[in-house]
């Protein structure tokens, strides 16, 4: 599992350098799907890592709206801002944690419970999700998405780096 956020971040990463190369109109501009655009897309991802890690381990979630990021360099300021906590939440993940439970109660009052190894998995879907709405939309502009590939990454303990 910690591979996959190793991954998730090195493509998060990539397709920041990627961005640098739009104007902020172009990543501000209206699309179907996600999140409506390229950039609250990416600031999405940011959020919704953070804030499950938080409510795993009993904290606030991160209510902050989009409105204040509208900038390639304020999402990553906010990203290198919440990344320390979640790799260190991530850096210290331990078998016994998988079966963990996480409950939370719905606005109708229902309550769901799933395992911490569920929420975790989901967070990595998330990501790999939209990154892929976001390479869809690099094609709409004419644009090379960001390579999807985990082999070349460097991310196995025995990868040569």
């Amino acid at each position: 599992m910690k591979m996959f956020f190793r991954y998730n971040w090195s493509v998060r990463e990539d397709w920041y350098r990627w961005c640098e190369e739009l104007s902020e109109e172009e990543l501000l501009s209206k699309r179907t799907g996600g999140m409506g655009s390229i950039l609250h897309t990416l600031f999405h991802i940011v959020d919704v890592e953070w804030s499950w890690i938080r409510l795993m381990q009993g904290k606030s979630d991160f209510q902050e709206s989009f409105n204040g990021f509208k900038s390639l360099n304020k999402v990553r300021e906010l990203d290198a801002k919440f990344h320390i906590e979640v790799k260190n939440f991530v850096d210290n993940w331990e078998n016994e944690m998988e079966n963990r439970l996480f409950y939370d109660t719905l606005p109708d009052g229902s309550i769901v419970t799933d395992t911490w190894g569920e929420i975790m998995r989901h967070t990595i879907a998330h990501e790999i999700h939209h990154v892929g709405q976001i390479s869809i939309w690099a094609r709409e502009i004419g644009k090379q998405p960001i390579s999807a590939n985990l082999i070349g990454r460097g991310l196995s303990t025995y990868s040569n780096k």
